[in-house]
């Protein structure tokens, strides 16, 4: 019996390995996201706001996606690239709002509203629904259709802890490095000292960064995952762009192939955010100004 169990837990985590690997670049997208969300707060807040963001998202993994996913796969799996446009168009809005911004645009009331600590936590949880979501489901394509409800379940319960504590794990040390950074400096050895000033230095610039490539994160993924899920539903057109031209650069490599369709999502998933934004901006603009006729009448 022990044996037994033994092996199938041996299945469960050599299938959920296999699977965790090809969900690596969302992965990696996840972590770069999710360190915007800390900035500007208390440092003795942020573990507790990354805490609360990794519990969001193994809610998000085991109550809302596991479950949802598993349902539909079995009895409507029509719908899962109807989610996966609304995920990849919500990304592709947000990575868009955060470029205008870039650029002067400013859609908040004020910045400690912005910066309010519940909002962040909902707002990182929100974008990690959406990312967790593409996670788990590449996970799901990629396992065995064969392995039964259960273990497949137990794979994906697998993938969903390990990718949470990988993530937030990451996320905790990159936010706390300052930290680390502050108690180098109080070192008695001077090159220790040094280090820990270059350290402290450093994060304003690494932060800048992180921001910039978890923009980039939401607007490839989400680009991708629209033009994806476009073809699998209604229109082939974004999708047989995206195969042409990395079949025309196929003879340079894997590298090469994975570059262009990165730029080519990315630049997609820019234009329809940015359409998106247009909308929604002109949308609340049209909604304020009316609220201010009806004050004034």
């Amino acid at each position: 019996m022990s044996v037994g169990l033994l092996a199938v837990v041996d299945d469960i985590l050599t299938a959920a390995l296999k699977a965790s690997a090809k969900t690596a670049g969302v992965v990696i997208d996840d972590a770069a996201v999710t360190p915007q969300y800390v900035q500007g707060l208390s440092p003795a807040r942020e573990l507790h706001v990354v805490w609360r963001i990794a519990l969001g998202s193994l809610v998000n993994k085991f109550v809302i996606i596991i479950p949802l996913a598993l349902l539909l796969s079995a009895f409507a799996p029509w719908v899962l690239p109807w989610l996966l446009i609304l995920g990849g168009t919500y990304l592709c809005f947000e990575g868009a709002e955060k470029v205008t911004e870039w650029f002067g645009a400013h859609h908040g009331a004020d910045e400690p509203e912005s910066r309010d600590e519940g909002k962040l936590i909902f707002g990182a949880i929100r974008t990690d629904l959406i990312l967790s979501t593409e996670i788990m489901l590449i996970a799901l394509a990629s396992l065995d259709p064969d392995f039964g409800i259960w273990m497949t379940l137990g794979a994906l319960v697998v993938i969903g802890l390990g990718m949470t504590v990988l993530v937030y794990g990451a996320v905790a040390l990159l936010v706390k490095i300052d930290d680390i950074g502050l108690s180098l400096m109080k070192n008695p050895v001077r090159r220790v000292r040094r280090t820990g000033a270059r350290i402290v230095a450093a994060m304003p610039a690494v932060f800048r960064v992180i921001g910039i490539i978890g923009t980039v994160a939401m607007l490839w993924v989400g680009g991708h995952l629209v033009i994806a899920n476009l073809a699998e539903t209604f229109w082939h057109g974004p999708y047989d762009v995206l195969h042409a031209a990395t079949n025309a650069v196929e003879s340079a490599g894997p590298v090469v192939v994975w570059l262009t369709d990165t730029a080519m999502s990315l630049v997609f998933g820019l234009v329809l955010g940015l359409i998106i934004a247009g909308i929604v901006f002109a949308i609340a603009g049209l909604l304020k100004r009316n609220n201010r006729e009806v004050i004034a009448a």
